[in-house]
């Protein structure tokens, strides 16, 4: 035997680089263009469009019985495509859930999963199925010579390169998928709308994306949620091919329980899941309006979600706003219309771009269509031409048949006839010479005539053939079309509650003792002296409020803090000291506090004689270390702050310690954000800062009030016309008070 050497030069080396580059490439086309993406002509994917050319090979039409998934499984994956059986069956589920399909393409029997978990499908052993009927759009002139075949991963079939649509399935039914370095997002639309900006763009090729969505108001998925996306962004993302999408459920609210029902939820959205979102939500204490959550849905009501609210008060239009914005009912989904074009290429392409390029692919499909159906009858007119020359010559026919050796030759000669015509006679049946068969040869000749004809004139003139792609897209719509199903409203964007919206809107006493410890009691009925304090403190000011407003403090240097109401200590303990809460400056006491509405305007003054307007929401600082809010002049100290009821009306009536008493009107003042403020009493800075003289208390008065002032034991009640002798220009010195007050200790306003 000779031995055969192999030189070491004969092996193929490349660089391992050049080699993992052109493996990964070669995957990622594959990931690509046969897996992940679907194509333009039919809407499919590989495995979808392998689905339903299996399924309709098995003979399940829609009016087949059904028969098991599983054999439907096992002749795509052991004929078509060489991948998993879980895949395979997902796959195939998708396609028969009405929730996840616009327009399905599998009718399924048993379970086939629910809304609430669409992948608790029972395995493919249990579920039986067939084609659906929207699904003969896609399969009906396969057989036609309607489009290209290629032959299965091993060779021994044929399959579909894509399937002949009718219309254009790649936005009806929408799809997802994950390629390699590419995505692919299409949400489903409407058939009748997509089929109305066809036949518009047929008319008029030039159609901009402005003027097909005067037809195609935007995607229509598989459920009744509403879709809020503006209009102008729908516009932009059918330019473009990528945008986003936001969907939101619908609600109303019973009249005589006052419940809330959720009746539909934006699309691949679990109705568990709400209730769990709403209920973390409830077990978190941040929906206090809500009492109770049940799930009422059932076959009449697919959704039917109850939200019960604590009172016929709650706004419930304000607490659906909220649950929009914290939980999935409302949904954003990503838009990103990637797919392969005719091209056979990847692209992401605008709505007209898509319309054009199936329009294309149509126009192709109807031509090979009739130019097959055009050979056959050309075929059968060629046929039926030599069986009439037959009959006609039927006794010389049978003699030829019956004496000649080679009987095909001699009538090929004696009547002209071509090779197959020859074969056609020498194959038909003795039954086929009675006399009535002239008749019925000539009829069915005339018919493929005029057939023939019909086809010709359709191929010759582009104006036919729109006309008949117009008429076909009408059929289908009118065939299989539906109402819009997703309606397009404007909503306003949704924004969930505040920390302070959601705490209830209650009365609430907020009280500081001397030593600085604080507490809240609820209501304003409460008498904070009477409370009970740690050993060597005592009462020292109190305000009313509400549970969702901030406590503003002021320090006696002039700072200002703010704490929320509604997580202080209870006042059934003796509460917490507020330096565990607020950093004030070492030895600062506080000297006042303040609640109510940011607007609220309030007096702030200091004992040196000035003072100004603010508003209460110029106290509110975050820091804990607050704000400088009041400057104090050198001696000076912090008065308690007052509110102004009516700030034009109101007089400000400062009390000195030597007895003197100015009254004014409160607008004399100036309104300020911070600062020390104007001169409400004239008091020589140097006595000041001797403490010599300094005002003891000011007070505001509304009108119909009066000021009643305590030295000692006395006091003395000072009504409207008593004031009179003791009002004067802001900042003068005021008049002596009485024999007796010239040591005033308090002022009180009543």
């Amino acid at each position: 035997m000779n031995e055969v050497v192999v030189s070491p030069d004969a092996e193929e080396r490349i660089p391992l680089k050049d080699y993992t580059e052109k493996a990964y490439l070669d995957y990622s086309m594959y990931v690509i263009l046969d897996r992940a993406l679907p194509n333009i002509g039919d809407g499919l994917k590989p495995v979808q469009r392998r689905i339903v050319y299996a399924m309709s090979e098995l003979g399940l039409k829609a009016t087949a019985k059904f028969k098991k998934s599983a054999r439907t499984v096992g002749d795509v994956i052991g004929k078509f495509h060489p991948h998993g059986d879980s895949a395979a069956y997902e796959s195939m589920v998708l396609m028969a859930q009405p929730f996840s399909y616009r327009y399905t393409l599998v009718d399924g029997q048993g379970n086939w999963g629910s809304p609430d978990d669409p992948k608790s499908f029972a395995a493919m052993r249990y579920t039986e199925s067939r084609l659906a009927r929207y699904s003969e759009v896609l399969l009906e002139e396969l057989g036609q010579g309607t489009v290209d075949w290629q032959p299965n991963f091993d060779g021994t079939m044929d399959e579909p390169k894509v399937l002949p649509a009718r219309v254009p399935n790649v936005l009806l039914n929408g799809t997802t998928g994950i390629a390699v370095g590419m995505a692919t997002d299409i949400p489903p639309h409407n058939l009748r709308e997509v089929v109305e900006a066809c036949i518009h763009l047929l008319d008029n090729p030039k159609a901009d994306v402005n003027e097909l969505c005067q037809f195609i108001q935007g995607p229509d998925m598989p459920t009744e949620a509403e879709l809020i996306t503006p209009r102008e962004d729908l516009i932009k993302m059918y330019q473009t091919g990528r945008g986003s999408l936001r969907m939101r459920g619908v609600w109303t609210r019973e009249k005589d329980s006052g419940d809330i029902i959720i009746t539909a939820l934006p699309h691949q959205v679990s109705g568990a899941k709400i209730l769990e979102q709403i209920a973390a939500q409830m077990q978190a204490k941040k929906l206090p309006m809500v009492t109770d959550l049940r799930d009422e849905s059932d076959h009449e009501n697919p959704t039917r979600l109850v939200i019960t609210p604590r009172s016929n008060r709650v706004d419930a239009e304000q607490l659906m706003q909220h649950l929009f914005a914290s939980t999935d009912l409302e949904k954003t989904y990503r838009v990103n219309m990637n797919m392969i074009g005719i091209d056979g290429r990847p692209g992401v392409k605008s709505l007209d771009v898509i319309l054009s390029e199936w329009l294309s692919f149509r126009t192709v499909t109807t031509r090979r269509r009739l130019q097959f159906r055009l050979d056959k009858v050309q075929k059968r007119l060629h046929l039926l031409e030599g069986l009439l020359i037959a009959y006609l010559n039927i006794d010389e026919v049978i003699h030829i048949i019956r004496t000649e050796d080679e009987p095909k030759a001699v009538l090929m000669e004696r009547f002209k006839l071509s090779d197959v015509q020859a074969d056609y006679i020498l194959d038909t049946k003795l039954r086929q010479l009675a006399r009535l068969e002239e008749m019925k040869i000539r009829g069915e000749q005339e018919a493929l005539e005029k057939e023939r004809d019909q086809l010709e004139k359709t191929l010759g003139s582009a104006t036919r053939l729109k006309t008949l792609i117009r008429k076909e897209l009408q059929q289908v719509a009118k065939e299989y079309g539906d109402d819009r199903r997703s309606p397009i409203v404007q909503r306003e964007e949704a924004q969930a509650f505040s920390e302070t919206e959601l705490i209830g809107v209650d009365p609430v006493t907020v009280v500081v003792s001397e030593k600085g410890w604080i507490r809240s009691a609820k209501g304003h009925e409460i008498d904070p002296a009477a409370l009970n304090y740690k050993a060597g403190d005592s009462f020292k000011f109190a305000v009313r409020g509400k549970t969702n407003q901030s406590v503003m403090l002021l320090d006696s240097t002039g700072r200002s803090y703010a704490i929320a109401a509604h997580n202080l200590p209870s006042a059934r303990g003796q509460g917490e000291p507020l330096s565990g809460r607020l950093n004030p400056p070492n030895g600062a006491t506080f000297e006042g506090a303040l609640m109510g509405s940011d607007e609220q305007r309030v007096l702030l003054a200091s004992d040196a004689g000035y003072g100004f307007v603010a508003k209460l929401g110029d106290l509110y600082s975050k820091n804990r270390a607050g704000k400088a809010m009041l400057s104090l002049p050198k001696g000076g100290r912090v008065l308690a702050p007052q509110v102004l009821e009516n700030p034009e009306k109101d007089l400000l009536a400062a009390v000195s310690n030597e007895g003197r008493l100015l009254v004014f009107p409160v607008t004399e003042l100036p309104e300020l954000a911070r600062g020390k403020g104007n001169k409400i009493m004239n008091i020589p800075s140097a006595r000041v800062q001797s403490r010599e003289e300094y005002v003891i208390a000011v007070g505001v008065i509304a009108e119909g009030q009066s000021l009643t002032l305590h030295a000692g034991k006395r006091h003395l009640t000072l009504k409207a016309g008593d004031l009179d002798h003791y009002r004067g220009e802001r900042g003068r010195r005021g008049n002596k008070l009485p024999r007796g007050f010239q040591k005033v200790d308090r002022a009180e306003v009543s």
